[in-house]
């Protein structure tokens, strides 16, 4: 469901203003690719957390109240999209964007005011 919403206000905004360049098919498979992955609630959660610097998978867990297999499984799933990037100090595995699309999505949504639909 945000997925769509997501697509719908890219959509509007793009058919609003006249593109400057042809969308590349290739570039637009990938675009909707990263927009299904981080269209998941708990993943956009977990991207927002993310924003302001690397953490650890408990500081995910404990923050968002979710469960440390569902967090990795999460995380997992935007390694495998390089939306974000682990690393390994100690015991210790921390997670930070790589995509930085990723923030231009999150401010799309908070600038549209999605969370309150």
């Amino acid at each position: 469901m945000l997925t769509h919403i997501i697509i719908a206000i890219i959509l509007s905004i793009m058919t609003k203003k006249k593109l400057i360049r042809a969308l590349d098919p290739v570039g637009l498979g990938k675009a909707a690719d990263v927009i299904k992955v981080v269209g998941h609630p708990d993943r956009l959660k977990i991207l927002e957390f993310l924003e302001d610097g690397e953490k650890t998978v408990g500081e995910i867990q404990d923050c968002l109240g979710l469960a440390q297999a569902i967090v990795s499984q999460h995380l997992a799933k935007m390694r495998g999209w390089d939306i974000v990037e682990a690393r390994r100090e100690g015991t210790h595995v921390y997670y930070r964007i790589i995509e930085q699309k990723v923030t231009h999505i999150l401010d799309c949504i908070r600038h549209c005011d999605l969370a309150e639909v």
